[in-house]
Formats: structure tokens, C-alpha cells, sequence
């Protein structure tokens, strides 16, 4: 019975979530989206559990949540040692990042 009730209240969190995003100043003041645009609709996609509306939405946000938590663990576990790893994944990262952005304001699919 617990579970029900925590899985209630998690669905009427992403269903507030989705009424309450923050607002793009980029896109407020130029009308063009930025290179983040799609991240919160993205990432509360992910979390009600939809991957392929999320990739859709913002292919970068599984990529970037991947980064930030290797790059968390590995920094305490590894320290020094793990600064390249961590480099590597945020230029993969910030790669997927401007690509999509590329394909985005062109128009193409970018899946």
C-alpha cells in the first residue's frame, strides 16, 4: 500500500513539474530556442519513464545525466586520476549538445 501511495505522489509531482517549467530568457528575448531548450520537458519525460519521448524532446539528456553522475563518482573515487574520463564525457556530452542544436534550428531529424 505504501508503494501506491509514493507512486501517486511521484505521478502528481512530473504532472505539476510539467505545469511549472522555467521559462527560456533566450527564447523570451530573441524567440529563438536555446541549445538547453527541451531539457525540462526531456528530463521530466525521462522520469515518467518514456526514453523515446525524451531522446525526441532533447537527445542530449540521458548523455549529460550519464556525465554528471560518472563524473561525480569518479572524482571522489579516482580524484586526479579521473580528470580525463571526466573531460572526455563533457566533450561527448557537449557534443550531442551542438549537434542536436545544429539539426534542431535546420530542421532535420535528429534521429
Amino acid at each position: 500500500m505504501p508503494f501506491l501511495h509514493i507512486l501517486f505522489a511521484f505521478s502528481d509531482f512530473l504532472e505539476e513539474a510539467n505545469l511549472h517549467l522555467i521559462p527560456c530568457p533566450v527564447k523570451y528575448l530573441t524567440g529563438y530556442d536555446c541549445p538547453g531548450c527541451g531539457f525540462q520537458r526531456s528530463l521530466i519525460a525521462l522520469l515518467d519513464g518514456n526514453v523515446q519521448q525524451s531522446v525526441h524532446l532533447y537527445p542530449a539528456t540521458i548523455p549529460l545525466i550519464f556525465t554528471f553522475l560518472v563524473s561525480i563518482i569518479a572524482n571522489f573515487l579516482l580524484r586526479e586520476k579521473s580528470k580525463m574520463l571526466i573531460n572526455g564525457l563533457f566533450m561527448l556530452s557537449g557534443s550531442i549538445v551542438v549537434l542536436s542544436y545544429i539539426f534542431k534550428i535546420s530542421g532535420l531529424p535528429f534521429y
